[in-house]
């Protein structure tokens, strides 16, 4: 007779079969079948919400609330205002949009399995309400007043404004906060002449459209603000406001040789800014120099053109820049060309070549100083850490593996699934929760990483 052979326990054995990992997609090293879709992976997602619109978004602004700082809780709420590219210029407006239930979704494998009923509301969709004034013509770029924290929102008799960038070459400023009042306050009469007529238009570019805007605000109030905004023909205007009104200087910022791409205000010097152009160049400005010219600058900071960039809100002297190539480079400011100096070109402190379309959106996070994220034309949302370096243990254990190696240390998340990502915003107030927008509509996430 025939005994069969006596196995040992399969947690008594040396050598367990190997259980076949699930394969992640890292972009530009793999490729789509013609049947295989992305399927994202909710256990690395805190949150993630995906919003339809009706017309597409080219750019937005994170809007300051009441409901707290630093907070934490779901379901959460979030302010956008945003403008549209309609299908004509009579259709284009502009929108304030408030996300409300935003749930909580991640799942974890069998856990999920085992949910009480009491959540139950994970798989609840969010609410989107939202207010709009009409626009004229595409709006190429939104900036809201600066608000910081502990800032809050201003009452309802206050303005609250927003700029948008036309593309007929207009910059209008708009008094956004009784369309907020109104998406809060049920039966809320919206004052039409208020909100539907702009608080100012700057006329001073002509016919020349823009995208590059940037607020400074020296104060809680809207007494004291400025507005930089600079054109495809290289020109940059300073608007200010005070108690008397809005007044945009005559004499404009010369020293770019193309389009004007972003702007951004020091954050520790509040008559020094930055700027960015397709001239390959970044320039730093003081609006106290004479003739309007930059004071010092990086020139050929990028193989192309300089399309974003951000400056780092706690570490002053950081600056963030992405290309038309796709390149993301981290400059020290402390190194850089004074005017009329003989002084090498600097090199950036860090670059990353990851994206495989041009930077549309980059920004720091508002808090921690090593973390930014990043969106590209490759339909990709990126958030990095400069603070994380590769050890060596890590290089031998990556040296065989062609799927990891190539993936930058600092590069903590890939958030794909949206078309043609076009900006990024981290909310202030919301800790690690980022907005994004694309060609098909917003997503709202915050990840495990951050």
């Amino acid at each position: 007779m025939d005994v069969d052979e006596v196995l040992p326990a399969i947690e008594d054995t040396e050598d367990q079969p190997a259980q076949p990992a699930e394969e992640v997609y890292i972009p530009g090293q793999h490729v789509l079948g013609k049947d295989e879709v992305l399927e994202a992976d909710d256990s690395v997602y805190e949150m993630r919400h995906s919003m339809n619109v009706n017309w597409p978004c080219l750019s937005f602004d994170v809007l300051r609330d009441n409901l707290g700082d630093e907070r934490q809780r779901y379901p959460a709420t979030a302010y956008i205002v945003t403008g549209t590219q309609a299908d004509s210029a009579k259709n284009n407006e502009v929108a304030v949009y408030k996300l409300s239930s935003l749930h909580r979704t991640q799942k974890d494998g069998e856990d999920s399995e085992d949910e009480d009923d009491d959540n139950d509301d994970l798989d609840e969709d969010p609410v989107l309400d939202f207010r709009t004034i009409p626009h004229h013509g595409g709006v190429n770029r939104v900036r809201a007043q600066p608000l910081p924290p502990p800032t809050p929102l201003p009452p309802v008799s206050q303005p609250y404004y927003t700029a948008t960038w036309a593309e007929t070459g207009k910059v209008h400023v708009w008094d956004i906060r009784p369309l907020i009042e109104a998406l809060d306050t049920p039966g809320y009469t919206i004052d039409k002449p208020r909100t539907h007529t702009p608080a100012y238009t700057v006329n001073a570019h002509g016919r020349a459209e823009g995208f590059a805007m940037d607020w400074a605000s020296s104060g809680s109030g809207s007494s004291g603000l400025r507005l930089l905004t600079g054109d495809v023909q290289s020109k940059i205007y300073l608007t200010t406001v005070s108690p008397s009104g809005f007044n945009t200087l005559a004499q404009p910022f010369t020293s770019h040789t193309s389009s004007v791409e972003d702007l951004q205000w020091s954050p520790s010097e509040p008559t020094v800014f930055a700027s960015c152009s397709a001239d390959q160049s970044v320039q730093i400005w003081d609006v106290r120099s004479k003739g309007r010219k930059s004071i010092a600058g990086i020139h050929g900071a990028h193989e192309s053109d300089v399309n974003v960039i951000s400056w780092n809100r706690s570490t002053s002297y950081l600056l963030l820049s992405g290309g038309d190539e796709g390149g993301i480079k981290v400059w020290d400011l402390r190194n850089v060309q004074k005017r009329g100096s003989s002084d090498p070109v600097p090199s950036p402190v860090a670059s990353f070549a990851w994206h495989k379309g041009p930077i549309t959106s980059i920004e720091w996070h508002p808090t921690e100083d090593s973390i930014f994220a990043a969106s590209g034309a490759d339909d990709q949302v990126t958030l990095w850490d400069l603070a994380v370096e590769q050890d060596d243990e890590q290089d031998m254990d990556t040296a065989d593996n062609q799927t990891d190696k190539d993936v930058p240390s600092q590069l903590l998340f890939v958030h794909q699934g949206q078309k043609d990502v076009k900006e990024v915003h981290w909310h202030p107030q919301i800790p690690g929760a980022v907005v994004s927008t694309a060609l098909d509509g917003f997503n709202v996430f915050k990840t495990i990483s951050v």
